[in-house]
């Protein structure tokens, strides 16, 4: 049976959980419509929901339409559980979304289709609630192409001219279609329904089953089926328990198989899997196996969590949506609150919107949620899961901290017997960016294996602000360099190091305090906007009229959510419930108040002995400590955004290759000399030391043996691409297209120079790859295996064959540069490859034009006068 994933999406009120009720009942799952206001939905399971008449937890059922079985994923509506329902998407293989015919598109609809946007899931739209009065097709459709997407067309006018002419205008190839044939076949639609380019609209009444039984079956025949492979793979979107109190974690297969006690990891933790269950509304069937496109909820994973990948799946990307405030949770008196936070861990894995923030300083537990309506949710399911009563403070902002230009972090820890110096590089983002982390350093700073280390440990950390204290956000950090002792450093070195380069590099840079802001939306009677419009500007918001009908205005904007927090009672007191609000978190903004809060919050990031700002040098056997902004003056390993600087400043004359750092023969020599000699005890000091040339270099008496041996040029392929001007910017386009055009370069040079050319491109972050030799045409390339450099390759090579060949190296790596001299090789830089390619094309069309130019030799002018004038009598007798 073909088998199809989908969410049903909706802003609050808008008629979600109805239509679900319809679908399972007209489908046959259910044998009577439950309702919301009669508190028995079979969708709203939990007492909390059927007693407010919201959806909380997101659930599923099972139903089939013909040959089609569809898991309909349930999500909450409600603004405050956005995660929950966040999470969901994941898994989704097309997505409903429900809009309010009476309402039209809220603020917290467009959210939605940001989201869905982001997650790129196909959309079907069913505008809701058309049996009441006031309701206009025609004008919501407007609205629809307006604030959504052109896409969104109208499907209950299917197969007329007008339909397939909205149709075309969607997309070239079904334009092309049209014109030619006059109709779009339903294969075309259906790609374009899954390419996003399409969103097919249908109208009713969830409530009355007017339009669901047309929109049923227009899921089936325009969606089509994902196929999947026969690899092992799973995406988990949500952690529960059941009431038993067993950890149930939910996923979604995308590839292969699953049998009950099969082994899952994720390559931190492994663990069998005990029981499969396939739920529908509350209750659930055991399995003992299923197949790729199901949603199961297992037992036995203690570990797993929320986003993470198993087998060929990778992990998510953090939510994009994240808790704006902050409460303390007052437990009751004799609570320890050292007992109480393992279990609020609890409800954490299972509420991705709830985050819990232990405060070792102030010894309180803080609860990081959504929106207000969590605090009753969370203190009811305290209540029944651990029959203890909590209590909330009057809550404040979350609010984060980001930077404004680009530092270098130094940490360094050295107490005795302990070594560990990083350096990171500290980049402002795009807003919403989140934070990013990378590394540009070279293996011979520091071993991939520290490297990984330090990434890790950057990873798993909630860095803080230097202003007050908040998490750091919008910033890609980047380990640049490092160094490490081959006796003394141990992992935790680098984890105190790693910490202290960031902070070191907040402390320098220019830190900007961020708040959340709302995106709103306010519809009110058109003799109160001048009341709004004031109110906005008090709280530092923006606005503007988004339509108006002479009776109401709707104004759209957005402000801090801490001046807009409670602004919905206030609307609704002055406009006398005629007015509605409607929020969605827009993201973070500059705070319009930053200096306030700062000294409110009197942080001093120098006395925040758990963040240490500064770093730990050793000197005559113990270890001192030096303030963050004096680091730099100690530092062992030079700045790596000073060395950037100077090699960029280049003379007059090499406008051209301003990336080519090339060193001259005589520096390489003194080189050779200062670092070959440098540990030459006294005793051989009387010595007479040799040149570098007469050390390496084999005398002139052999020139003439060199000449008969076989020439070798060895080029640097990614060094050469990135040196020279016209390879390098194709290459930020398109390195395959940089990689062949220098390829067929040297091809067309070897031609001429009648060498052998090896090309080396390094292939050492591939994992697994093998050493890798391939002939093409008349030179050869060679692709390193893991771990092996380009430069480690060409050492080898001209060392191991230094006597058998001459070999010449293209590169402008000056460190491999002195190697390769030390090695008895010759040196090209990328420059002087680029003229004697140049010159060597030039010389040969220079000759070509010389053969070309030379005068025919025709028979006649060979012959004496004589014969030329007896041929002509000839001629002019056959003539007659």
């Amino acid at each position: 049976m073909k088998k199809l994933v989908i969410g049903i999406l909706a802003h609050v009120d808008a008629g979600k959980t109805t239509l679900s009720e319809s679908l399972l009942y007209l489908s046959g799952k259910i044998g009577r419509l439950g309702r919301v206001d009669n508190k028995d939905a079979y969708l709203d399971t939990y007492e909390l929901e059927r007693a407010r008449g919201i959806t909380i937890f997101s659930k599923q059922a099972m139903f089939e339409i013909g040959e089609t079985q569809i898991t309909l994923l349930d999500t909450p509506g409600h603004v405050d559980f956005s995660a929950e329902m966040e999470r969901t998407l994941q898994v989704l293989d097309y997505a409903i979304l429900v809009i309010s015919g009476a309402d039209g598109v809220q603020g917290h609809t467009t959210t939605l289709w940001r989201l869905l946007h982001t997650y790129r899931i196909p959309v079907f739209l069913f505008i809701n609630k058309m049996d009441q009065n006031g309701t206009d097709k025609d004008k919501l459709m407007k609205e629809l192409k307006k604030q959504l997407d052109d896409g969104c067309i109208e499907f209950g006018q299917v197969e007329t001219e007008d339909f397939y002419d909205q149709l075309a205008m969607c997309e070239e190839i079904m334009m092309e279609t049209f014109l030619a044939t006059g109709h779009i076949e339903t294969s075309q639609i259906k790609r374009a329904v899954t390419e996003r380019k399409v969103f097919p609209c249908f109208f009713g009444s969830a409530l009355k089953l007017e339009g669901v039984e047309q929109f049923m079956q227009g899921i089936v025949k325009y969606v089509m089926i994902p196929s999947y492979p026969y690899q092992f793979g799973a995406k988990i979107f949500k952690v529960a328990r059941d009431e038993q109190g067993n950890r149930l974690t939910y996923m979604k297969l995308t590839g292969g198989r699953l049998k009950v006690k099969d082994v899952l990891t994720n390559s931190i933790w492994k663990e069998k899997v005990n029981q499969i269950r396939i739920y529908s509304g509350q209750k659930f069937e055991a399995v003992n196996e299923i197949e790729a496109g199901s949603v199961c909820s297992v037992t036995g994973l203690s570990q797993a969590r929320p986003g993470e990948g198993l087998g060929i799946e990778e992990a998510s990307d953090n939510p994009v949506l994240e808790p704006v405030l902050s409460y303390q949770i007052i437990l009751p008196q004799g609570c320890d609150p050292r007992v109480m936070l393992p279990k609020l861990r609890q409800i954490e894995e299972e509420e991705p919107e709830l985050h819990i923030v232990w405060d070792e300083q102030l010894q309180e537990i803080q609860a990081q949620i959504m929106g207000e309506v969590q605090i009753e949710i969370l203190q009811s399911l305290i209540q029944s899961r651990f029959d203890v009563s909590v209590a909330f403070d009057e809550g404040r902002i979350v609010y984060k901290e980001t930077i404004a230009n680009v530092v270098e972090g130094v940490g360094h820890f050295e107490p005795l017997r302990h070594y560990a110096e990083v350096h990171l590089i500290l980049t402002p983002g795009e807003p919403g960016s989140g934070l990013q982390f990378g590394a540009e350093c070279s293996e011979d700073s520091l071993s991939k294996s520290w490297q990984r280390l330090i990434l890790s440990h950057l990873e798993e950390k909630a860095h803080k602000g230097v202003l007050t204290g908040s998490a750091i956000t919008d910033m890609k950090i980047t380990l640049v360099s490092g160094r490490a002792h081959n006796k003394h450093t141990d992992g935790g070195d680098f984890r105190e190091a790693t910490y202290r380069a960031v902070r070191q590099g907040l402390k320098e840079a220019k830190s900007i305090l961020l708040e959340p802001f709302y995106a709103f939306q306010l519809e009110l009677p058109a003799k109160m906007v001048g009341r709004a419009m004031t109110d906005i500007e008090k709280m530092y918001g923006t606005c503007e009229i988004s339509e108006t009908n002479g009776e109401t205005v709707v104004l759209v904007g957005s402000a801090p959510v801490v001046t807009m927090r409670n602004y919905q009672k206030e609307v609704m007191a002055y406009t006398k419930g005629l007015g509605r609000l409607f929020c969605s978190l827009k993201g973070y903004e500059p705070c319009h108040n930053a200096e306030e809060v700062i000294e409110n919050t009197g942080y001093d990031s120098e006395r925040d002995l758990a963040n240490p700002t500064g770093s730990v040098f050793c000197a005559h056997g113990s270890g001192f400590l030096v303030e963050w902004d004096a680091v730099k003056d100690y530092m062992h390993v030079e700045s790596y955004l000073q060395q950037k600087d100077s090699s960029i400043e280049t003379a007059p004359n090499q406008a051209s290759y301003t990336e080519e750092r090339w060193i001259s023969l005589e520096e390489i020599d003194q080189i050779i000399n200062n670092t070959f000699y440098a540990n030459q005890g006294k005793k051989s000091a009387w010595k007479t030391r040799k040149t570098a040339r007469d050390s390496y270099y084999e005398p002139v008496t052999y020139v003439r043996e060199k000449e008969n041996k076989e020439e070798y040029l060895l080029v640097d392929g990614y060094n050469i691409i990135h040196a020279w001007p016209e390879l390098k910017e194709l290459a930020d386009d398109n390195m395959d297209g940089a990689r062949m055009k220098l390829i067929d370069t040297l091809s067309n040079y070897q031609g001429i120079r009648k060498c052998q050319i090896i090309v080396v491109f390094d292939a050492y972050r591939v994992q697994g790859h093998f050493e890798e030799a391939i002939d093409y045409y008349n030179i050869h390339l060679v692709y390193t295996r893991e771990a092996q450099t380009a430069d480690q390759y060409i050492e080898k090579f001209a060392y191991d064959n230094q006597k058998k060949y001459n070999i010449t190296v293209a590169t402008s790596d000056g460190l491999q540069q002195i190697i390769i001299r030390g090695a008895g090789g010759a040196l090209l830089s990328a420059r002087e490859l680029k003229v004697e390619i140049e010159g060597a094309n030039e010389r040969l069309k220079q000759e070509y034009q010389e053969v070309k130019g030379i005068d025919r030799n025709y028979l006649v002018d060979a012959l004496s006068p004589a014969a030329k004038q007896q041929m002509k009598e000839i001629v002019n007798k056959n003539d007659q």
